[in-house]
């Protein structure tokens, strides 16, 4: 994956289908992307890096493309990979996993079954037990890792608006959200537009 040189917007389209692999003391996850938003760094309203904001919590969004930007909010660990060169705080936000190995740990540490385990940004980094002190390591050179060769590719894309971003002016209404079409595991999703999973891969 080409997180440096691409523009942000492509790498969160061309993660879709990419395997996602977490390994903790004794289990092995993984499961693919199905849902991303991109931020655009200095000029996106919704940004943690907009207008160069820099904190403590939020130092590793200026680091190297492939790191992993991890925040906490409302308690629940959300999972952002950097996409551009050092000092360019852009991101893609992965929002939500289709499981593949490890669903009944995954049911066991989210105390849920069927499409609810995996199916938002805060769900599947617990489903995977990934930890906060995550925050700052560098894409596979840690427990998390993705896989680009053993990977799906979606049928159709779906581009909309992100998710909880209100008042940030014209960057609420931007489509920088992309979920691949039918699938159930994407969040906010009405039962009436899901599909089988298998049915939403080439």
């Amino acid at each position: 994956m080409n997180f440096i040189s691409q523009p942000t917007i492509e790498t969160a389209k061309a993660l879709l289908g990419v395997k996602v692999i977490y390994k903790d003391e004794f289990k092995t996850y993984t499961g693919y992307i199905v849902e991303t938003e991109a931020y655009l760094g200095f000029n996106d309203q919704a940004a943690h890096g907009f207008g160069g904001k820099q904190t403590p919590k939020v130092t590793s969004l200026y680091k190297n493309g492939g790191t992993i930007y991890g925040h906490v909010m409302h308690t629940h660990l959300l999972i952002n990979f950097v996409t551009r060169s050092e000092g360019v705080p852009e991101g893609v936000l992965i929002r939500a996993i289709e499981p593949e190995d490890g669903i009944n740990a995954m049911q066991r540490n989210r105390n849920k079954t069927g499409f609810e385990i995996t199916n938002g940004p805060g769900k599947w980094t617990k489903a995977f037990n990934i930890p906060r002190a995550i925050d700052g390591s560098t894409l596979n050179d840690c427990r998390l890792s993705i896989d680009e060769k053993n990977r799906k590719y979606p049928i159709e894309i779906v581009e909309s608006t992100r998710i909880g971003i209100p008042n940030k002016g014209e960057w609420t209404a931007k489509p920088l959200r992309y979920t691949v079409k039918g699938n159930p595991y994407v969040s906010h999703m009405r039962k009436s537009d899901c599909v089988q999973p298998g049915d939403t891969w080439k």
